[in-house]
This record gives structure tokens, C-alpha cells and sequence, in this order.
């Protein structure tokens, strides 16, 4: 029990010590919720089982063991790195796009952008007429709008309507809408390869995953075959959505109120 003594010996805790503690709790709690239900849970708990064998093997004087561990351990760091490079990149984003590095207000553009988005799919879920609209929120889409046909344009129901119009040379591809303008059309987005999406899925519901899984933008899909509307959000996919809810998650996610991810029971049974 020395170093509880000497623990207790140490020097008093001041404020620039709890706000230390503060800092590191928060960056803490930040990576544990990056990492729930993900692939690097596992490999969190298979690292903590080579650091305990690490310790048990000193220990024990298991020197063969210890010297494994002790010199695959550099090997790991760049197998780490390499292996879960998408999952770096997208924790990356998600601390650039913290609530503590933005603020955003509603705004009538806003609330008109929405209303003729969410007329436009309205139009086309009626007529089963295929779509795929994404939203640009923190992250920039730059990439795949260099991609596309440069449009430019006001977004208005006519515009987007006339986009996915059967025959259309851009109708396969996604509408990009950067703040109240449709910047291009005829779009390609990198598709998932997630293996919890279900097989038969189309383009154009794999490629809105795939896109949320690497950026923050909102995409919403019009089946050709259903014309039943779906949000994909962070990796995530709902599906049968009403006009209405997507108004409501559109205002939300856009507006004053953000939300980070979709409902987990709704996507969870989607992608399965």
C-alpha cells in the first residue's frame, strides 16, 4: 500500500489539473463512442490481451513470449494504420465536425432547399422513378462534384425532377446540393463494402452508404422498383420513409437541432 501513501502525498490538485482531466475524459469518451460497434472493438479487446500477456509473460519469466510480443509490437502500430484506414479517416472528420468546432442556424434558404427536395421526391416515389440526392453538410463533396456535370443552379423542383427523369443522360447518377444551389448532377459515388448490406440492394443504395460512411452528407435514395424513399446517414440506412419523416430528419439534421445518426433499430434492420 506505499503507493497509495505516496499517492495521497502528492501535491493538491489545482484547476488546470481538472481541466487536464476534463480534456482527456472527453477525447476518451469521444474515441470509445468512434469505436462502438465497429471492427476496432475487437481489436481494441485482442491489443489489451497481448499488453496483459505482455505483463503475465515478464512476470512469469516467459522470455520467449515476452520477446514476440515486445518486437511484433512496431509491426502492429503500421497494421493498424493500414487495416483501418477507413475508420481512421472518418474518426478524423468526426472530431473536425464536433458541435465544438461548428455552429449551425436554420435559415429560410434552408427550410426552402428542404421543402423542394422533399416535394421532388415526393413526385418521383409516386412514379417509381429512380433517384439519389445528396446533402452536404460539415464535410466538403468537392471530389465527386468535379466528377459530375457542373450545373450550378438554384434548387428548385423543376430542376430536380427533370434530373431523374427516365432517359436522361443524368439520371444513374447522384444530384449534389451544396447549401440552396444544385451543384452537379450525374455524380458517381464510391459504393460500400460493407457485408452487413443486404445482397440485393441496388447502386444506388449501396453507393449512399458507401458515401455516408466517409462524409457527413445526408443521401437520400428513390427505389425504381419500390419507390420507397430512404435517408442513409453515417453508414447508416433507413428505409420506407414517409414525405413527412424525411421533412422532420431533414429540418433536424440541417436546421438548429442536429442529429448524428439515424435511429439505430430502423437502419440496423435495413442494412440486414
Amino acid at each position: 500500500m506505499t503507493w497509495l501513501a505516496e499517492l495521497l502525498r502528492l501535491q493538491t490538485i489545482g484547476w488546470w489539473d481538472l481541466l487536464d482531466i476534463a480534456i482527456v475524459s472527453i477525447l476518451i469518451y469521444q474515441v470509445l463512442l468512434l469505436i462502438r460497434g465497429t471492427r476496432a472493438v475487437q481489436m481494441g479487446l485482442t491489443a489489451g490481451f497481448l499488453i496483459a500477456l505482455f505483463f503475465v509473460s515478464g512476470w512469469l519469466q516467459l522470455e520467449m513470449v515476452n520477446w514476440v510480443i515486445r518486437n511484433l509490437a512496431g509491426y502492429v502500430v503500421f497494421a493498424i494504420i493500414v487495416l483501418f484506414q477507413p475508420d481512421i479517416r472518418r474518426a478524423m472528420a468526426h472530431f473536425g465536425r464536433a458541435s465544438l468546432f461548428r455552429h449551425f442556424r436554420r435559415s429560410n434558404s434552408a427550410n426552402e432547399t428542404i421543402e423542394d427536395v422533399v416535394a421532388t421526391v415526393e413526385g418521383l416515389s409516386s412514379q417509381r422513378i429512380g433517384a439519389l440526392i445528396v446533402i452536404e453538410r460539415q464535410i466538403g463533396l468537392r471530389n465527386y462534384v468535379e466528377g459530375g456535370i457542373p450545373l450550378e443552379a438554384m434548387v428548385t423542383y423543376d430542376l430536380l425532377a427533370s434530373i431523374f427523369q427516365p432517359g436522361s443522360p443524368l439520371h444513374d447518377g447522384a444530384a449534389i446540393i451544396q447549401g440552396n444551389r444544385v451543384s452537379a448532377a450525374g455524380c458517381f459515388l464510391p459504393l460500400s463494402v460493407n457485408p452487413g448490406v443486404r445482397r440485393e440492394m441496388g447502386t444506388r443504395h449501396r453507393a449512399a452508404i458507401g458515401l455516408t460512411e466517409e462524409n457527413d452528407a445526408v443521401a437520400i435514395v428513390v427505389s425504381e422498383e419500390t419507390g420507397s424513399i430512404s435517408l442513409a446517414l453515417g453508414g447508416e440506412l433507413q428505409r420506407g420513409m414517409s414525405p413527412a419523416a424525411l421533412r422532420t430528419h431533414l429540418q433536424s439534421l440541417l436546421g438548429g437541432q442536429r442529429r448524428g445518426r439515424l435511429p439505430r433499430e430502423d437502419s440496423r434492420s435495413s442494412l440486414r
